[in-house]
């Protein structure tokens, strides 16, 4: 058989001029429209409709590995690690000087637990593209998944988390303070400081997921904390609305008051604008814009509106994708309304996000933490530990 682009030269496609589909005689517009929105149903995790704008480009032009790349991104998010493998070897086959197509392979594999191959496909990728920093990354962490302990044992990592240091954490959040005069808790932690393994049997008790988050780092911070830890509980607005409210009331103020220092720090920075690019001063205007967005979503979630509130954050993620909390805040939307699958998968997206664009690794953790809190809900209890051992290891 032929391979459609069997190219002589060993320069890598750098989505500029060095590819011939980069050329407007050889690009098919039609296609570009169809990945063009695709990608943007990708950044807001929209990923059915992404695949399917993916597919239609690739019906209209079976030859371009970007579109067979990006599909293979889609199906990995979506969970679909085969389909995933299966186009990220379609996009090697294709160009096999583009990088990330091999990058694409390893994530698939490493996701069906194909750890030797995985690690391969990292490897030989990184004999083409020295140095490359994504096939360095998911190198790494597939050895360092494959060396651990497996995840029934996963919670084995989580040891060290159960000390005096968490006792301290415990004492000093308001939230959780109390928790320690209780003699059951007390003896849950003692039990987890002895057996962390024992933590399959305690994830069933929201304060000990609750408890996990401020171990992890992920208690305290965030438009969304009070939210999560209400819906752990059973139903019963009358008594639980009100201090909820009163409790985003504060966090909207701190959030206005946040605005305004930001305002005033911009209309500083105004007079260097002329300075930048036309690109960067787009960049500079869209984050603003973004921030507005996600404020705008952040009222809606809080009046309960959370279709309109997810939209907002769509929106913000559209104008600025590098920022996590937008996904996390759509995340809290989730968790709130009950939609733990779509919960899950914001959360991962968040996390994605973040180690992109080296966001805190408390904001990380904060994520992954509600991403275990969600597998509990669904009555996960192994993946709701494996999310709390990958906060750890983040």
């Amino acid at each position: 058989t032929t391979q459609p682009h069997n190219h002589t030269t060993t320069q890598p496609h750098n989505h500029t001029t060095t590819r011939p589909h980069d050329h407007t005689t050889m690009t098919n517009p039609e296609a570009e429209k169809h990945k063009a929105i695709g990608n943007t149903h990708l950044q807001s995790n929209n990923l059915t409709a992404a695949i399917e704008s993916y597919t239609a480009a690739i019906n209209l032009d079976g030859t371009n590995h970007l579109y067979y790349s990006n599909r293979s991104a889609a199906y990995l998010k979506k969970g679909d690690a085969q389909n995933a493998l299966d186009d990220a070897n379609s996009t090697i086959a294709l160009d096999p000087n583009f990088s990330k197509g091999y990058s694409r392979k390893g994530a698939a594999l490493h996701a069906l637990k194909r750890y030797n191959d995985a690690i391969a496909a990292f490897e030989e990728g990184l004999k083409k593209f020295p140095g490359d920093t994504a096939l360095e990354k998911g190198l790494e962490d597939v050895k360092r998944e494959k060396e651990g302990p497996p995840r029934g044992a996963a919670a084995g990592g989580l040891g060290g988390m159960f000390g005096q240091q968490l006792l301290q954490r415990i004492a000093l959040d308001p939230k959780t303070r109390h928790y320690l005069n209780d003699k059951e808790f007390m003896a849950k932690i003692q039990m987890l400081q002895r057996d962390p393994n024992s933590l399959t049997a305690m994830l069933s008790d929201p304060r000990i997921m609750e408890v996990l988050g401020v171990a992890l780092g992920g208690g305290g911070a965030g438009m969304d904390d009070d939210d999560d830890k209400d819906s752990d509980k059973p139903p019963s607005p009358s008594k639980n609305d009100k201090p909820q409210s009163m409790d985003v009331d504060k966090q909207q103020s701190q959030q206005q008051q946040q605005s305004s220092s930001t305002t005033t720090q911009e209309k500083e920075e105004e007079e260097d604008l002329s300075q930048l690019s036309p690109a960067e001063q787009k960049k500079k205007q869209d984050q603003k814009l973004a921030v507005q967005a996600k404020l705008r979503g952040n009222d809606l979630y809080k009046a309960k509106q959370f279709d309109e509130a997810l939209s907002a954050y769509d929106e913000a993620i559209a104008l600025d994708p590098t920022n996590m909390t937008f996904h996390s805040n759509k995340a809290a939307v989730y968790f709130t309304s009950k939609r733990y699958d779509e919960c899950i998968a914001s959360c991962r997206e968040a996390v994605e996000v973040g180690k992109a664009n080296r966001a805190p690794f408390e904001e990380r953790a904060k994520a992954l933490t509600r991403c275990a809190k969600a597998y509990q809900k669904k009555g996960d209890l192994e993946m709701a530990i494996e999310c709390c051992r990958e906060a750890q290891l983040e």
